[in-house]
């Protein structure tokens, strides 16, 4: 423990986030003082969420909708939360015509026709087995005619564009994590996840959070860049935090190269731009979200009131547009994942390497995607080594 200026710190967690929030709660509950600093004005990371000037409930950063098999993340988020039951489903709009995505078989149905579509559906089965998630790149490898008809279908009119707005790169060129989560499914399943839970909190996720948060035993500071507190002694692995030594844990989940100033070159991500609208009907359009996989400059469009299940006059958009990160003044939302970009990220790993208690946590520290149930748990697990 560490005392200064009147603080007592045990572990000191930057970002509060999914990974920051999850590893405080556990580690207060055993007894840490923990303090959070985060540069943002608010918790909760990029699921933040919070009424517009209309009372809509909305999602800052974009959606997110809560989805997990692992019965150990959803029993713990359960403690901080009710959930509205909510199965996710998304439509593409190709050319106007509105199809369900992942392409699946009813969307077989509506490209190809019913005759055609039961012919292919059972050379679909019959190669990959009923309920297979197969990623596009991998139905291209087919030997068969109609298997390769499907795939050329999926690829130029849901995956292609869609791909290349989205990252600026052709869908081969995006590393396989990547392209895997845009399978065809074969299945008549129109929601977008399988998983055995699934929904968003009833009350919203900054509610969530502050829930999570509320504990004695955790302190929190916005509006801070832990820059300006921590200092790092490389040549006898040392961390200074406001200028005295500091040897509790120290989870970090903000952008790592960031952090060091970039002194081993910037890391690439891609950033999104997102426009609200509101509009004084009911809904919007047919389903919480709508691909638009040929046309528009924007990538879908999210309606709020199909997630949170709101009832309230009028309704809230956003659209969606994929963005070039610059610096810090954008969101960093994706890593771009290829091998140099990764040997990059591997520099800065092995840079704080010899400080055994500074632990990289989270989409930007380990520079790769997470769903939420993914980081909370990667954020468990760290918790059971500590």
């Amino acid at each position: 423990m560490i005392e200064t200026r009147g603080e007592k710190v045990d572990t000191l967690i930057i970002g509060s986030g999914f990974a920051g929030s999850s590893v405080a709660r556990v580690l207060a509950e055993r007894g840490h003082k923990v303090k959070i600093i985060e540069k943002r004005n608010h918790i909760g990371g990029n699921c933040y969420d919070e009424y517009d000037q209309y009372g809509v409930l909305v999602h800052k950063y974009g959606p997110h909708i809560f989805h997990t098999n692992n019965k150990e993340v959803y029993d713990f988020l359960s403690r901080f939360t009710k959930w509205y039951d909510y199965s996710h489903e998304v439509v593409g709009n190709v050319y106007g015509k509105i199809i369900p995505i992942p392409f699946n078989l009813n969307t077989l149905m509506i490209v190809f026709g019913e005759e055609k579509g039961q012919l292919l559906k059972q050379e679909l089965i019959d190669t990959y087995g009923e309920n297979a998630r197969v990623p596009i790149l991998e139905l291209q490898k087919s030997d068969s005619v109609g298997i390769q008809e499907v795939a050329q279908y999926v690829y130029e009119n849901i995956f292609l564009k869609y791909t290349m707005k989205q990252w600026n790169q052709k869908p081969e060129e995006v590393d396989q994590s990547v392209t895997a989560r845009v399978p065809v499914l074969i299945s008549y399943d129109n929601r977008y996840f399988q998983d055995t839970y699934q929904g968003l909190p009833l009350e919203g996720y900054t509610k969530l959070f502050e829930n999570m948060l509320d504990h004695e035993n955790i302190e929190i500071e916005l509006n801070r860049d832990a820059k300006l507190d921590l200092t790092f002694d490389f040549d006898h692995h040392k961390i200074y935090y406001k200028n005295q030594e500091f040897t509790g844990q120290i989870i970090f989940t903000g952008a790592i190269d960031e952090f060091f100033d970039n002194q081993l070159g910037q890391l690439p991500y891609r950033s999104l731009r997102f426009d609200f609208e509101h509009y004084p009907e009911d809904y919007y359009q047919s389903k919480g979200v709508v691909n638009y996989t040929v046309s528009e400059d924007y990538t879908r469009i999210t309606e709020f009131k199909y997630l949170t299940g709101q009832v309230i006059d009028g309704t809230t958009i956003i659209k969606e547009y994929p963005e070039v990160y610059k610096d810090n003044r954008q969101v960093p939302y994706y890593a771009i994942l290829n091998s140099e970009n990764i040997a990059m990220h591997q520099k800065y790993v092995d840079m704080v390497k010899p400080f055994s208690r500074f632990h990289l946590l989270g989409r930007l520290a380990q520079y790769k995607y997470y769903n939420i149930d993914g980081i909370v748990e990667e954020a468990l697990a760290l918790t059971k080594q500590l």
